[in-house]
């Protein structure tokens, strides 16, 4: 029997407070390439939140007495835990989403890496000296500022990656002393199941970490609008996050949105340099990356070399089974996004645009596909595609490539390609984006750097050190020295 199918026939209870929970509505997993059974989860039902919220509650307040050092340990534990267990969560997370199983394993050592610098962010937390006596009114007195952490954290993620981008909410939260719900996408749960056990393996107290599972809408909802609950922090469409601020009342809420990531490669860039960054940049996962290169802004003079040595090296990504080590490009994570993002392809050629190369489909893959002179207000261009397509548009000036790049209602990341210092950072300067990369793509995220988007794209930020700020609150104790 293969690996997939052993998988396969697996079931995985939710967790809440150190204990399985299973309900009258179970749900099978399946592989999005092939349509395989992979696992079978279980739909949480109200009785099911309410336990989630009322053991992480519970739980609360000994995850705000630990140590700095025995958080940081149990991070480090689960650290190492994980390092043992690379191919199983690697395998999980490649038969779950369909992400090629090259790509799974490079999301697990990013994982790794996010689990550490959370541990070591676990030891540097601390507030600062308020110098009092700069005013007048302070002299005498002397002041600090401590953080401390804010209690539940619900954490709803997406399922692109479906361990790291969980990592970048549980670790962090933990290592601040919270507790979290996490609720993780409905077509990739068990890598979210696997990450629980994993920590309680670790010795993280039960009930700091409980996972609830099934469909998205109602279990947010609830998680959102609990008065248990003191931080949302979530990664997924505009349109989601925007319900979550609007429900969210007085909480703390952290939203990571989408995007139409933009590249401007200037004619004196180094074009071998661009193609092979923007190549995998555009198609790795299929495309369905929130920072994944979808528009190109290529200078005339080198337009439509770009555009040929692009599509040449797109063109020739192997596309195979997630579990096949050779795959490059897999499926997207249903037909129907499949079925989306080809008519999106079709509507851009009939708005005048011209595919270059791919865009056929079978079931849920889309062969990578490129098109230049895309209207910009076809949905290919004005909206996030989310799949493996990107337009190359050419532009006159680097003045209208930076309009056009702003010509957005997004704004995560972008970048530009030149030798030229003056145009990268004035570039840098007046493109209005969380995040600008030079002679990169803007498809990089090192994970204990900043990230967070502008506009649509979301707000607050990530990255561990970042994370941890909004996950704590300030409080101020100050004292008079003078009686």
């Amino acid at each position: 029997m293969s690996t997939l199918s052993a998988m396969s026939v697996h079931e995985y209870p939710m967790l809440i407070g150190g204990l399985e929970h299973r309900s009258e509505s179970p749900i099978i997993v399946r592989t999005p390439f092939d349509g395989q059974p992979f696992a079978t989860v279980y739909a949480a039902q109200e009785r099911h939140l309410a336990l989630a919220v009322e053991a992480a509650e519970k739980t609360a307040p000994v995850m705000r007495e630990m140590t700095r050092a025995q958080r940081a340990a149990i991070l480090l534990r689960a650290h190492a835990l994980l390092e043992k267990r690379k191919d199983l969560f690697a395998r999980t997370i490649a038969g779950e989403s369909g992400k090629p199983l090259r790509e799974a394993r490079t999301e697990v050592e990013r994982a790794l890496n996010t689990l550490f610098f959370s541990a070591e962010e676990a030891h540097r937390l601390a507030g600062e000296e308020v110098p009092m006596d700069a005013a007048p009114a302070g002299a005498g007195r002397m002041a600090m500022f401590i953080r401390e952490p804010l209690g539940v954290i619900a954490a709803i993620t997406p399922f692109n990656f479906p361990l790291n981008l969980s990592m970048h909410k549980i670790s962090p939260a933990l290592a601040a002393g919270n507790t979290v719900v996490h609720k993780p996408a409905s077509a990739t749960p068990v890598t979210a199941l696997l990450l629980a056990r994993l920590f309680l393996d670790a010795g993280l107290p039960a009930g700091a970490l409980n996972v609830v599972t099934g469909p998205g809408g109602a279990i947010g909802d609830y998680l959102v609008e609990h008065p248990g609950v003191r931080m949302v922090t979530f990664t997924g469409s505009a349109e989601v996050g925007l319900r979550i601020r609007s429900r969210a009342g007085m909480k703390r809420v952290t939203l990571e949105l989408g995007n139409n990531s933009a590249v401007i490669v200037c004619a004196d860039a180094n074009l071998d340099d661009a193609v092979a960054l923007c190549v995998p940049g555009a198609y790795a996962n299929s495309g369905q990356v929130c920072i994944s290169v979808q528009r190109i802004f290529a200078e005339e003079p080198v337009h439509e070399e770009f555009v040929e040595r692009f599509s040449e090296k797109a063109s020739q990504l192997p596309i195979g089974h997630p579990l096949d080590e050779n795959a490059a490009v897999t499926s997207l994570i249903t037909e129907a996004e499949a079925q989306r993002v080809v008519s999106w392809i079709g509507e851009a050629i009939e708005q005048g645009a011209r595919l270059v190369c791919g865009g056929g489909r079978q079931r849920a893959t889309v062969q990578p596909a490129v098109l230049t002179d895309v209207p910009p207000r076809a949905r290919l261009f004005a909206q996030e595609a989310f799949g493996p397509v990107a337009g190359i548009n050419r532009f006159a000036s680097l003045d209208e490539a930076i309009a056009a790049v702003n010509d957005s209602p997004y704004g995560l990341q972008a970048s530009i390609f030149t030798r030229d210092i003056e145009k990268a950072f004035r570039a840098a300067r007046r493109v209005h984006v969380g995040g600008f990369l030079i002679n990169d793509v803007p498809q990089l995220r090192v994970d204990q750097m900043p990230y967070g988007g502008v506009k649509l794209s979301g707000t607050g930020r990530e990255g561990p050190r970042f994370a941890i700020e909004e996950m704590t609150e300030i409080k101020l104790i100050s004292w008079r020295v003078s009686v």
